[in-house]
């Protein structure tokens, strides 16, 4: 029986730290306020739960106001914060994930750069008289002798 019993601690304090660091995983990558504090909870969850199995083993009553304090210390902090969340904006105070910084980067950077190349373009207006009748052109005086087609008559 104490096999069996050396096994189901095992498996249980194996489970414990799945538990525990997938959930330091999912606070560390977040992406909101609100995903870091319930994966912060379940760390303090995993925690009790360990003290618990340790306290079961060695069979210590002891150890019991430990695991109230830590029960208390994880609800009083979770309720807070959700107490503080529920009147945040929605957008204010959010990290932002890598990938959201960098699209925000490349959409600034392109609008950048939609807006120099638009300063920069001249209009079409612009292109005919440069590339149209010389006459037309507003550096060159309209009754110039020597551009064809100007006010002169056609005299030469």
């Amino acid at each position: 029986m104490s096999a069996v019993l050396g096994v189901a601690v095992a498996v249980a304090a194996v489970l414990i730290l799945i538990g525990a660091v997938l959930a330091i995983v999912r606070a560390e990558r977040g992406p909101s306020m609100l995903d870091r504090t319930i994966a912060l909870d379940i760390v303090v969850t995993c925690l009790v739960a360990a003290v618990a199995l340790y306290a079961s083993l060695e069979r210590r009553a002891d150890v019991v106001p430990i695991l109230v304090v830590l029960s208390l210390v994880g609800f009083i902090g979770s309720v807070t914060i959700a107490r503080f969340a529920a009147v945040e904006p929605e957008d204010a105070g959010r990290v932002r994930t890598r990938e959201e910084v960098a699209a925000e980067d490349e959409a600034r950077l392109r609008a950048e750069l939609a807006e120099a190349a638009a300063r920069d373009v001249p209009d079409a207006t612009e292109d005919d008289e440069l590339v149209g009748d010389p006459a037309a052109r507003e550096d060159e005086p309209a009754g110039d002798p020597a551009t064809p087609g100007s006010d002169d008559g056609g005299a030469r």
